[in-house]
């Protein structure tokens, strides 16, 4: 959701006018079922800083486009799909595909495209691979592959947006990568965002944060202390976020009364009456926090939050335990807690005979 909103951004702030004329790329499309709309190509990084629409009529699009070197664009449908396009000086774009399967156009022009295009058509093939066969299918493009563009691409979709990243096979990749991929803004973000992922992993100790509820009252790691947390981050305008409220409703009537563990919610929300107004409106009867500062809260950087819903669960020790666990991830937790108690309990009883 935090991709929708930078690109909202984009789409208003961005113009589309360019800088010195180079030599003109030739850019043609073809999508099959996709009749009259407008589609928008954007730059993935700073390489290419604006915005052009592109009019489609009777399935069939045309734009002729500046660029001073090979850059990284996103073609946005209007569905909200998103498609990577490479573009250089001189290039000769020819865009097929069919509305029905745009994770599957067929883009050629240059070498990026034409690579991109064969990967995503062998996956095609595949039928319905697990994620591990994505995985590895995606790892052996990126080895084969340490040039190019779209590696950086599968680098950041297979790996770096995974549930639960894995924070040493992502370097390794990145580690393969030529030097000149790796100076590229869009790969260099990628890095940096590992590098903030890595602080605060599995097994790490949580950072220090402090937050206030809906009474104005200071909230802080310390003031829960003892007990295993577990932090969910949501936002009021999020749709899959407030849809995840009904499952930590019912982990909380599950576990209300369990003194070893509780519940917090850290809001995104910047307006202060709309997110009391959820609160009561989506009964979320554990304790509520907001900053008011959305994706530039301290907390949300502190915990290199990237998407909602997300959530962390923390020991009583401050080390994290485990990220973006599932209603039935989380109810297991729960158990080994207690069955952990009743062993010590058991122990000390033991020890007093």
């Amino acid at each position: 959701m935090k991709k929708a909103c930078l690109l909202y951004l984009l789409l208003i702030g961005l113009s589309a006018c360019g800088g010195k004329k180079t030599d003109a790329v030739s850019l043609n499309g073809e999508i099959k079922g996709l009749g009259s709309d407008t589609l928008y190509l954007y730059g993935a990084d700073r390489m290419y800083d604006r915005m052009d629409t592109l009019i489609v009529e009777k399935d069939k699009f045309s734009a002729t486009l500046t660029v001073d070197t090979l850059v990284s664009t996103i073609l946005l449908f209007s569905d909200g799909t998103e498609y990577p396009l490479y573009l250089n000086k001189g290039d000769k774009i020819q865009i097929k595909g069919s509305n029905a399967e745009l994770s599957a156009l067929q883009i050629n022009g240059n070498v990026p495209n034409t690579e991109l295009t064969t990967f995503n058509q062998e996956l095609k093939g595949l039928g319905t691979p697990s994620v591990k066969a994505l995985e590895e299918k995606a790892e052996n493009f990126i080895k084969n592959h340490p040039s190019s563009l779209a590696s950086i691409y599968l680098l950041d979709k297979y790996f770096v947006q995974a549930l639960q990243p894995d924070i040493e096979r992502i370097k390794m990749l990145a580690d393969g990568m030529t030097g000149e991929l790796k100076d590229r803004p869009y790969m260099q973000a990628l890095l940096s965002q590992i590098d903030e992922d890595e602080k605060v992993a599995v097994g790490k100790t949580a950072p220090y944060f402090r937050l206030r509820n809906v009474e104005g009252k200071e909230i802080t790691r310390s003031t829960l202390k003892d007990q295993y947390l577990l932090i969910q981050f949501w936002a009021s305008w999020d749709t899959i976020s407030r849809e995840q409220n009904a499952m930590f409703r019912r982990i909380y009537k599950k576990e209300q009364k369990n003194k070893d563990f509780t519940l917090i919610g850290v809001s995104l929300d910047l307006d202060k009456d709309k997110w009391k107004e959820t609160i009561k409106t989506d009964t979320l009867k554990w304790e509520q926090t907001c900053d008011f500062a959305g994706w530039n809260g301290e907390v949300v950087k502190q915990f290199a939050i990237q998407k909602l819903p997300a959530n962390l669960l923390l020991s009583p020790t401050g080390k994290i335990e485990g990220k973006d666990l599932n209603e039935k991830a989380i109810e297991k937790k729960v158990k080994e807690i207690q069955e952990e108690k009743e062993k010590k309990e058991a122990a000390k009883k033991k020890n007093k005979r």
